[in-house]
């Protein structure tokens, strides 16, 4: 394996800050999280320029795609210029439905209090 053509995939996903550790990088890769151009690939596995790397972690799937080869760990700035990132932005974030709290043993809502809750719901009081 030439070093200027390939480097591992293990080395470089933590090289470009996918992964906190090397061995993070290996226990991803070893647990089968970690895909290159579609096949699931080993610690070992070389990647090259151009290659697609899928790397799926506990909250999200991050795609990128290989544009530099670097073996040692490299600062942010210069992490963002070794990969192109191909991850779909993730959904909206649904509005959370406001819910009502009431006192246990407070009984029925008044009519009064009804209209106010339901105003809150956004729903439209009919009278």
């Amino acid at each position: 394996m030439d070093a200027a053509t390939s480097t591992r995939v293990d080395s470089w996903i933590w090289a470009v800050r996918l992964a906190k550790t090397r061995s993070a990088a290996t226990a991803a890769c070893r647990a089968g999280h970690v895909q290159v151009n579609g096949e699931r690939a080993k610690a070992a596995q070389p990647v090259r320029i151009g290659d697609e790397v899928r790397l799926r972690t506990t909250d999200l799937e991050r795609t990128v795609q290989v544009a530099r080869l670097v073996a040692k760990r490299v600062g942010a700035s210069v992490a963002v210029d070794c990969l192109v990132d191909l991850t779909p932005p993730p959904p909206p974030k649904e509005e959370v439905a406001v819910t009502v709290l009431r006192d246990r043993g407070a009984g029925r809502p008044t009519k009064r209090e009804r209209r106010d809750l339901e105003k809150l719901r956004g729903r439209s009081v009919d009278g």
